[in-house]
């Protein structure tokens, strides 16, 4: 199968990327313009392994100025992975990085798509697009971004549906809840703490730590992504991908000081942005359609990531 991964050599992207070519009749051409120079290292770092494998084509272009009629086929699939992530940095000037490479490309892509015929178009979305809710929040919730960042993943969402409705594409719209893991962004919560404990400086706290998430672990999100490729019931339809276990901010820290055997200085710097104060995915949907079972337990999934970030941050004694 010919498989289309943008934002490939990203967090999850290139986990997803791997994750497909574990299927040897699959070809993946993964597509990632590096929008932030700063942040290239460590994109390469994430696909080191896939430039070597035989099945892997890597096309390094921005995606707002690609031909896509020069890299669409027939009978693809198309997993649109790409976006410039984050809800704290996507207000005032940002806003129009994420108005042009959130909303904008995919337009641009779904438009080159309508007159191709695609097996599915898979579009990752967040949890950001609802909001503050109480509870367990499920598919057809109301939506209500708190943030920049959600209006324009949202706003995606709506496109998708509108090439959906209107021109026939077969579309699935993943929302992913807090991953984390091994290749965690830099900018991302869990990648920050385990960085100040490994290099002894404090770790910054947005809010008073008790906000809960519904942390998904990076292999468990992956696996729910890739089973959108084969489950038969997948078109048109939004499927919730969460986690394992919810927890605060501040029992996470405990649990990385466990981990690390180290005790973590914190410094509170002020309310969140933007952010939802609790977020809890009903999976019921993903189970029913993917068969999605969430299996890393938070510590082993901090673990995992801890190692991995001790390659990069030598842990100072």
């Amino acid at each position: 199968m010919r498989i289309i991964v943008t934002g490939a050599a990203g967090f999850i992207g290139s986990h997803l990327c791997e994750r497909l070519l574990r299927e040897e009749e699959n070809v993946v051409i993964g597509i990632d313009g590096f929008i932030d120079p700063s942040k290239k290292s460590i994109k390469l770092r994430n696909i080191e392994n896939l430039l070597i494998h035989p099945h892997f084509q890597f096309i390094n272009k921005n995606l707002l100025g690609i031909d896509w009629s020069e890299i669409l086929a027939k009978d693809d699939v198309i997993y649109h992975l790409a976006a410039v992530p984050g809800v704290r940095s996507s207000w005032g000037n940002n806003f129009k990085l994420y108005e042009e490479n959130n909303i904008l490309v995919t337009q641009r892509l779904l438009e080159a798509c309508k007159n191709v015929s695609l097996k599915k178009f898979i579009y990752a979305s967040t949890s950001s697009v609802y909001g503050e809710k109480v509870g367990m929040v499920s598919e057809d919730c109301p939506l209500s971004p708190l943030s920049p960042y959600g209006v324009t993943k949202l706003t995606g969402e709506y496109l998708c549906k509108v090439y959906s409705e209107n021109d026939g594409l077969p579309i699935t719209i993943l929302r992913y809840f807090t991953v984390y893991g091994p290749r965690q962004r830099s900018d991302m919560a869990f990648h920050r703490f385990i960085e100040c404990i490994l290099t002894n400086k404090p770790i910054p706290i947005y809010g008073d730590g008790k906000q809960t998430r519904d942390f998904t672990f990076v292999e468990d999100c992956v696996e729910g992504t890739f089973a959108a490729l084969y489950a038969e019931d997948t078109l048109g339809e939004t499927i919730n991908i969460g986690g394992k276990e919810r927890k605060s901010i501040l029992d996470v820290i405990e649990i990385l000081e466990d981990l690390t055997g180290k005790k973590a200085t914190v410094e509170f710097i002020g309310e969140p942005r933007g952010e939802p104060r609790h977020t809890w995915a009903d999976i019921t949907k993903a189970l029913k359609i993917l068969q999605y079972k969430p299996a890393v337990p938070l510590k082993e999934g901090l673990l995992r990531e801890i190692n991995d970030l001790k390659i990069i941050y030598k842990e100072e004694e």
